[in-house]
């Protein structure tokens, strides 16, 4: 999150941004009402002027709005905690005053965030749905309960993502042992060995087929028609696998 404020303050400080797109989009989700809004863009452009701290008749000459009106505004932006007055001590040492919109940027922020990780919460929770019909259609029925319960385990206690238990079925599949005990088998494996991705799995099936090639492959016999036995690939019996 500091991260994300610094850059917002970088973008503002050299004036890399004028009117922030994300305040437009999302203004109105943080409660803030039209009036407010057009103040706000003020305060930014006297900012970009070097006018850190507008009177209220400043605002009123580039509005529409009466002084009263105005200062009703900028109350209720301190309140709502968007726009808040900061001090500091110029060249001379005295202390000036200055509107800050970092607050606001920070709500922003915060504001953004939330939404992201509500989709990414969804999501989830979509490929989560997707995999319980991913093992009904290999296993050609309906699961049972207690496999349901199983599986949920998987991503709830255990914390395999979807496209791990994917990717731990489809080895399942491929070595032809379409079964719970047999995926939980290679589950508890990856979790072992500390695999947690795609590219891992890949990597470490890639490493046991090289180690179970046989020495004299690097001779082949030429003129020889490939069979169906030599055609066949290894894959890793993972109920074998020994501790």
């Amino acid at each position: 999150m500091s991260t994300n404020f610094n850059r917002i303050r970088v973008w503002t400080e050299q004036l890399q941004v004028t009117i922030p797109q994300l305040f437009f989009k999302h203004y109105s989700e943080l409660n803030i009402q039209d009036d407010e809004a057009l103040i706000v863009l003020h305060l930014l452009s006297f900012e970009q002027e070097g006018i850190d701290f507008p009177t209220p008749n400043d605002l009123m000459q580039r509005t529409n709005f009466q002084l009263t009106a105005i200062s009703q505004i900028l109350q209720r932006l301190m309140q709502k905690g968007c726009v808040e007055i900061s001090q500091s001590n110029d060249d001379s040492g005295r202390i000036t005053e200055k509107y800050s919109i970092y607050p606001l940027w920070e709500r922003l922020l915060d504001l953004l965030q939330s939404k992201e990780q509500q989709q990414h919460t969804s999501a989830t929770k979509l490929d989560e749905a997707k995999i319980f019909q991913l093992f009904e259609q290999e296993l050609g029925r309906l699961l049972s309960p207690m496999e349901i319960e199983t599986i949920g385990m998987w991503m709830d206690l255990d914390q395999h993502s979807p496209e791990i238990i994917k990717a731990a079925l489809k080895e399942a599949v491929l070595a032809d042992k379409v079964n719970l005990r047999y995926i939980d088998r290679i589950l508890i494996e990856w979790k072992k060995r500390n695999i947690k991705t795609l590219a891992q799995i890949e990597k470490h099936s890639e490493q046991y087929r090289k180690n179970t090639m046989s020495p004299s492959s690097t001779h082949p016999i030429k003129q020889q028609e490939p069979t169906q036995q030599t055609k066949k690939v290894s894959f890793y019996n993972w109920l074998e696998e020994r501790e």
